[in-house]
C-alpha cells in the first residue's frame, strides 16, 4: 500500500543557479551541490523549464545529466542557463544513491526567481546565486 512506502528523505543537497563573470560578461549555471560528509554516487539530474513568457506558453527540451558521483562538500556544474530561460520556472529532478538507498528530489526555481535580490554567496561555490536547499 502506498502508506506504507516510506521513501528516504534528502538532506544536505542543495541546487543553485549561479551568476558567473562580471557584471557586463556573464553566464548562468546550474550546480548540484553535496553539503553532506558522504559520497553520493550514480546521480542523475532531469532538468526542464516551462511556464509563459508573454502570454505564450513555452515548455524547454528535457535534459536528463548523468553526474556520476559527487564527493562531500563539492559542486558539480550540470548545465548553462539562458537568461530567458529564467523567466519560466525551472525544474530539476535529482536521483542519487547513498548508502545503498535510492534518494530522489524536485528542486523548482519558480518563474522570475533567480533575481538580485534573491541571490546569497553560495556555499562550497563561492559565488553569488539563488540556492534551493
Amino acid at each position: 500500500m502506498k502508506k506504507d512506502i516510506n521513501p528516504p528523505i534528502v538532506e544536505d543537497i542543495a541546487l543553485a543557479i549561479v551568476q558567473e563573470g562580471d557584471e557586463e560578461n556573464h553566464e548562468w549555471n546550474s550546480y548540484l551541490i553535496n553539503l553532506k560528509k558522504s559520497t553520493i554516487e550514480g546521480v542523475i539530474v532531469s532538468t526542464q523549464g516551462y511556464g509563459e513568457i508573454k502570454g505564450e506558453k513555452k515548455k524547454t527540451t528535457l535534459f536528463r545529466h548523468f553526474l556520476d558521483t559527487l564527493p562531500s562538500s563539492s559542486a558539480k556544474k550540470i548545465e548553462p542557463i539562458a537568461p530567458e530561460v529564467l523567466a519560466l520556472s525551472n525544474e530539476f529532478w535529482v536521483s542519487f544513491f547513498l548508502d545503498g538507498k535510492m534518494y530522489d528530489k524536485k528542486y523548482i526555481f519558480v518563474a522570475e526567481s533567480v533575481t538580485k535580490n534573491n541571490m546569497i554567496t553560495v556555499p562550497i561555490i563561492e559565488k553569488r546565486g539563488v540556492m534551493i536547499k
